[in-house]
């Protein structure tokens, strides 16, 4: 009765095992963890002082398209005649003036232009880094994942094996097994005991990144309640062309363009509009007509940029500049379709494992079948005990790794192709 009592408990505990494993470790994220999940990267998103800073710079970058809006100084003069120069009509007093320059046709609204691509481009980087933390965040929360889940493993086996031990204890008692075994099957305890606890040094450091990257003070407290599973195959989206790290690149192609467009209409002559108010005194010594009647000269004037290098030199440098950003463009689509490539080979090759892991699974299941027919012989080799919990631990580690490996690969697709 005693072995059967023992043999009952081993299969319920191995039961729950399993159950835990197909549960716990094949998991497909529905509506719980992934709501969890944006919620977290929006909080990050909220209170991220870096994504605050951008936030600024955008701000800024749309206060000069105000400020690219306007014409240059207005120019007031005033003189006062020391020495009063004598006219027919009488001496010079005091002298006002007016002046306003004004840029060629259609520069202000190049200058407009130009800004507006500047906040393009402060958007562009924006959204990098938006997309960056959000990855971040979904990185990290699935590396505590792993780590949570491959703690709840690891304590499962320690009870498993605590039956084992219960199990050679009682074989001692009868003459079928030794003191050694029960002391070996209590050093895998401990073994497993001492891995939880490095786990548990890691989940607090993972923790402390994750509240970091949420720029929390708060506790952050996981949980997964939900089953999760590897989902079925899918076609990707797999277009790199609207990713913001190639549009901060067409954008800086745009400015520089319309950066050349402004340099043309700089060189062209400039014209401004004037008015000169002269002051004339009376004349006391004699009559004569208009006899102190003050001056009033309209003005018009023209600059025109006689020495011009500079401007080809500028317009030369932009054209530089678009060769540049060809090629630096050119070169980030390859460095992003190798990123892309390899996460989806990582991604298939974690759903390889999964597949790999759950078959291994069903045979395990059936050697430990085997086991507990020998026990029930009185039997059984506690050497094949530590042999087959061995090999259930290494797979329930390893549909673990292969689950939060495909994860952690599928939010670089989502990063690389999504357009949000």
């Amino acid at each position: 009765m005693k072995a059967e009592r023992v043999h009952n408990t081993l299969i319920m505990c191995k039961d729950m095992i399993l159950v835990t494993i197909f549960i716990v470790t094949l998991f497909t994220f529905h509506s719980v963890q992934s709501q969890q999940l944006k919620d977290y990267q929006n909080q990050a998103l909220g209170k991220n002082p870096a994504i605050q800073s951008m936030n600024s710079s955008v701000e800024i970058a749309s206060e000069k398209i105000n400020e690219a809006n306007t014409l240059s100084d207005t120019e007031f003069g005033v003189g006062y005649f020391v020495s009063e120069p004598e006219t027919r009509t009488g001496a010079q007093k005091l002298r006002l003036s007016v002046r306003q320059m004004m840029p060629w046709f259609g520069t202000i609204n190049s200058r407009r232009n130009y800004a507006g691509y500047m906040v393009g481009i402060e958007e562009a980087e924006l959204e990098i880094a938006r997309r960056q933390l959000k990855l971040d965040v979904a990185q990290v929360y699935f590396e505590l994942y792993e780590v949570k889940r491959k703690m709840e493993v690891l304590e499962q086996n320690v009870e498993l094996l605590e039956v084992y031990r219960t199990m050679a204890l009682n074989s001692v008692e009868v003459g079928k097994a030794s003191a050694v075994e029960v002391l070996r099957l209590k050093m895998r305890q401990n073994d497993l005991v001492e891995k939880s606890r490095n786990l548990q040094l890691n989940s607090e450091a993972l923790e402390n990144k994750f509240k970091n990257l949420l720029n929390s003070e708060d506790k952050i407290v996981l949980e997964w309640k939900d089953s999760i599973s590897i989902p079925p195959r899918r076609e990707d989206n797999r277009s790199l062309q609207l990713h913001p790290e190639l549009q901060r690149y067409d954008r800086f192609a745009e400015s520089v363009k319309t950066s050349e467009e402004l340099n043309q209409l700089e060189s062209a002559p400039k014209f401004g509009f004037g008015l000169d108010y002269i002051s004339v005194q009376e004349r006391q010594d004699m009559m004569v007509p208009d006899n102190g009647k003050d001056i009033i000269m309209p003005m018009l004037s023209f600059s025109v940029p006689v020495f011009n290098k500079k401007y080809k030199s500028v317009s030369r440098q932009n054209d530089l500049k678009l060769e540049q950003i060809d090629l630096e463009r050119a070169n980030t689509l390859n460095d992003l379709n190798t990123r892309l490539q390899t996460a989806l080979n990582e991604r298939a090759a974690a759903r390889i494992k999964y597949e790999t892991q759950l078959d291994n699974l069903s045979q395990a299941k059936n050697a430990e079948e085997l086991l507990l027919k020998q026990y029930e012989t009185g039997t059984i080799d506690f050497d094949d005990v530590l042999d087959i919990q061995e090999i259930q631990l290494q797979i329930q580690m390893s549909l673990i790794e292969a689950v939060s490996s495909w994860y952690k690969k599928d939010v670089i697709v989502k990063y690389l192709t999504t357009n949000n």
